[in-house]
């Protein structure tokens, strides 16, 4: 005996005639009979007293209804709870996030994610590129932003491309800031080497970044301090004490006040891409792959309306 076999033996039971509960279905009325002969044969008894006027119960059929329809319902309910169950989408899900990423894609990620999926706890974590790479590989976090993908092993979807500025107290630049706080003046990325530069050590990616586009152009840079944490940073140049180069994100909050301007780099302007990446060799669930959509849909949001300057790369652009 089988679910179905029962279900059809309530509803025939309930309506007390076989056309009736045929109708009830939505079956014919002669495969409907076939099943409940076969329930019979294959239970060994009979269950319903046929006649011209319609059936009706016998003590095991009655015997059948008393019992079989608490497991009927229990099992209707149960396939609603499980359905249930893969609509709602909980779970722990830990997002490394680069510090300059974290001020401009964190919170409204944040607010995305509670609105949608209130179950899932999300966490963001801030650190350098290269931890986050690390932690990516060793489980440690389900998601991650990158700069550069270092390791083959990460799956990795390119964001976006986003510049890079030097980044001055406005007393101690010759020219105004213009619309956003952006310079209408560039400057040389050859002319930065007369610069004092506060910017973070060699294991940064962002000063792998400069270290490299510097040693192709035969450059050397006056590195006065360096730093890093990203705050020490932006103090220092709020101070008057040097300049820094930095993503439009690290310092969005800084600019919109005044206190600090940006000044485009040129010959060559200085661009890093930004990647969602993740280990497939780890376990991912479905909160995962939500907030990674959620992750590249708040992204893209921003940089639409231009609070993360960058240009989105092909494959979000076609995403979804």
């Amino acid at each position: 005996m089988d679910i179905r076999q029962l279900r059809y033996f309530l509803v025939i039971a309930e309506t007390g005639s076989l056309s009736a509960a045929a109708r009830t279905i939505g079956i014919a009325q002669p495969s409907l009979s076939q099943y409940i002969i076969k329930l019979e044969a294959e239970l060994g008894i009979q269950l319903l007293h046929r006649s011209p006027l319609g059936v009706s119960l016998t003590e095991a059929g009655q015997f059948l209804v008393e019992r079989g329809g608490p497991i009927v319902t229990a099992t209707e309910t149960l396939v609603a709870d499980l359905s249930n169950l893969a609509r709602t989408v909980r779970g722990a899900v830990r997002f490394g996030v680069p510090s300059s990423v974290s001020m401009v894609l964190s919170v409204p990620l944040a607010e995305t994610i509670r609105i949608e999926f209130p179950e899932i706890r999300f966490r963001a974590m801030d650190a350098m590129s290269g931890y986050i790479e690390r932690w990516l590989l060793e489980g440690s976090i389900d998601l991650g932003m990158l700069y550069d993908i270092h390791n083959p092993r990460l799956n990795a979807l390119p964001i976006l491309t986003e510049e890079l500025y030097l980044v001055t107290a406005p007393d101690c630049w010759p020219d105004p800031a213009g619309p956003g706080g952006v310079a209408q003046v560039p400057i040389t990325f050859r002319d930065c080497q007369n610069l004092e530069l506060i910017l973070p050590s060699p294991s940064h990616g962002l000063r792998t970044l400069i270290d490299r586009c510097a040693r192709e152009h035969q450059l050397t840079f006056n590195i006065a301090v360096e730093m890093d944490s990203l705050n020490p940073i932006k103090d220092l140049v709020l101070r008057g004490s040097g300049f820094s180069i930095l993503p439009q994100t690290a310092v969005q909050r800084e600019v919109a006040r005044g206190d600090l301007m940006l000044v485009p780099i040129q010959d060559p302007a200085l661009r890093r891409t930004i990647y969602l990446a993740n280990n497939p060799l780890h376990t991912s669930s479905r909160a995962t792959a939500e907030v990674a959509r959620l992750a590249v849909d708040v992204s893209a949001e921003l940089v639409r309306n231009s609070l993360w300057l960058g240009r989105l790369s092909e494959e979000v652009t076609g995403y979804r």
